[in-house]
């Protein structure tokens, strides 16, 4: 029997689960591999299935989110991650630094419907996790990989290289050097292929912390550059705030968390 594939939506955008559909061809190519049993976004539902590998996009934000997760991690025999929501928070992750109810309830006329949680969450916060793809969107080089090493009993490939050493790679010029861009390059793992970097714009950290990530030294660098301590603060608690290394940082320079 082909093993059976499910690809489960928590609070996100989709965009990482677009990571498959914009696969094209080598999807259906996939599909000969697996069955995907659900997977909401392409047409199939089951989402109570038991299956091999279930790849899961976005973070805990609902209370409906906290129950779902469990079932999940109960039906799956391998559970993967895909994207900055799932494996740290996502953008959403910025009402931790805040006090959420008083938002909801300044934002909406009867807050009382808005079933949401006070904190947004990664995944592995709640059950246990196999594998992390990071990155904001993922994309479909690193889930197909994921999918065809996780079939045939191989350990994943995990980049941790800086988005620095892709620059080099590409021979594009250093942004911060050249121009004083505050690039968070070099404390951001590689995977989008320096996308930004490429077309002189500074990196937004898409991708997460990279593996041990000197972001005292950038910190400095930054400050060198002009930025005062709460713009520093908002190149860290961006896309990854949820990411313990660029949490901290942001914490650091006075940010404040509600949790």
């Amino acid at each position: 029997m082909e093993p059976k594939v499910a690809v489960h939506k928590f609070s996100s955008c989709d965009g990482c689960q677009l990571a498959f559909l914009n696969l094209g061809d080598a999807l259906l190519e996939a599909a000969e591999l697996v069955d995907f049993v659900h997977f909401a976004e392409a047409g199939p539902l089951h989402p109570d299935a038991s299956v091999d590998i279930a790849f899961v996009e976005g973070s805990i934000a609902t209370p409906d989110d906290l129950e779902r997760i469990v079932r999940v991690r109960k039906q799956s025999r391998f559970l993967v991650t895909i994207g900055a929501c799932a494996t740290a928070g996502g953008v959403q992750a910025l009402r931790n630094l805040s006090n959420a109810r008083e938002w909801i309830a300044a934002v909406y006329a009867r807050p009382d419907y808005i079933q949401s949680l006070d904190h947004s969450t990664p995944i592995a916060r709640h059950v246990k996790v196999d594998l992390e793809l990071w990155g904001c969107p993922v994309n479909g080089r690193q889930v197909l990989g994921a999918l065809r090493a996780l079939l045939f009993g191989v350990v994943p490939t995990e980049e941790r290289d800086k988005v620095c050493i892709e620059c080099k790679r590409r021979q594009s010029v250093c942004v911060m050097v050249t121009r004083g861009f505050a690039c968070m390059g070099p404390v951001t793992r590689t995977g989008c292929g320096a996308i930004c970097p490429s077309f002189g714009r500074d990196c937004y950290a898409c991708f997460g912390p990279a593996e041990n990530p000197n972001t005292g030294a950038l910190v400095r660098r930054f400050e060198g550059l002009g930025l005062m301590p709460e713009a520093v603060a908002r190149r860290f608690l961006f896309i990854h705030s949820g990411a313990p290394a660029f949490h901290d940082t942001g914490l650091s320079l006075g940010a404040k968390s509600d949790g």
